[in-house]
């Protein structure tokens, strides 16, 4: 797997989406897509480009995907990891929310109305399952082979934003991208990134069961609130502190992870590659290009049509 095979597939999942869409609008009048038909569809337009290409790689498969042993000590550090880069991601949503309607809170009515355990599944364990072979998986390990470790942490994480299609969800996306990218490279094994993207979706259900089950008024509030600019801003500002403190334990997790993990030496060596200034393999390509032009349009048609 190489990056002109990844860009190829990455617009590939684009054209699908697009598809999908496309025929959901000319079928509107006859089917209704149910949101767990959507969560989904939403997945394997990732998951289906993914597959196809780890069997066309003529690879092993754990070669492209790098499914790795944790330590116990690790996974539970990988949990803490993940409430710590939580105020981070909270800071960038509300900084989108300025611009932007929150994507998430849109669609949370139709899936509270869905069985809690359903839903668990969907959002919790198969929709990071899918994202994570895809990206931290196919995309990310596919770039990593040019050399090139830090365009393929930023890449394969602009690509993660990118695939959500909103600009809410793409900042915090490729903020959360990043730090999954990081934390593979730490651990040496994509269950690090699985195990992360399950907690961080499995917290975010819990959280809105938990609210409009013993808390229906506050949550109401939260979803009908009208948010004016002032309230965010500073809402913001506090944010900014915590975000920047637990961002910053964030990172000596990380540290302690690569030295539990046995992973000190290579990151050294990552370090003293960069440092050299060898010119680093290519990442860019037409494909790549077309996909990244095709998703912005889309995010700005969003917008305007709203």
């Amino acid at each position: 797997m190489n990056y002109r095979k990844v860009n190829w597939c990455f617009l590939g999942m684009i054209m699908l989406h697009l598809g999908v869409v496309g025929l959901l609008l000319a079928l509107r009048n006859v089917y209704s897509m149910g949101m767990v038909t959507n969560l989904l569809v939403s997945e394997l337009i990732l998951a289906v480009p993914a597959f196809l290409a780890v069997l066309t790689s003529r690879e092993k498969p754990n070669r492209v995907l790098g499914f790795h042993k944790l330590k116990v000590s690790s996974v539970f550090m990988i949990i803490l990891y993940t409430f710590l880069m939580g105020p981070l991601t909270t800071l960038l949503n509300a900084i989108s929310m300025l611009f932007v309607d929150n994507a998430v809170v849109s669609i949370s009515s139709e899936v509270l109305n869905l069985p809690f355990l359903l839903t668990f599944f969907l959002m919790a364990v198969f929709g990071p399952v899918c994202e994570e072979l895809c990206f931290r998986g196919v995309v990310y390990r596919g770039y990593l082979k040019s050399g090139n470790v830090v365009g393929a942490v930023l890449l394969s994480s602009l690509l993660f934003g990118l695939m959500h299609m909103n600009f809410n969800q793409a900042p915090y996306a490729f903020a959360i991208g990043v730090s999954m990218a990081v934390l593979v490279e730490a651990t040496g094994s994509l269950w690090s990134s699985i195990l992360m993207h399950v907690v961080f979706n499995a917290q975010s259900v819990l959280a809105m069961y938990f609210y409009q089950r013993f808390f229906p008024r506050v949550w109401l509030e939260q979803t009908q609130a009208v948010t004016t600019s002032e309230d965010m801003i500073a809402a913001i500002s506090v944010y900014l502190v915590i975000a920047v403190i637990s961002t910053a334990l964030a990172v000596c997790v990380l540290v302690w992870l690569c030295r539990n993990q046995g992973r000190e030496e290579y990151v050294l060596w990552l370090l003293r590659e960069r440092k050299s200034g060898k010119k680093k393999g290519k990442l860019i390509s037409i494909p790549l290009i077309i996909a990244i032009v095709i998703c912005l349009g889309y995010m700005i048609l969003n917008v305007v049509w709203q």
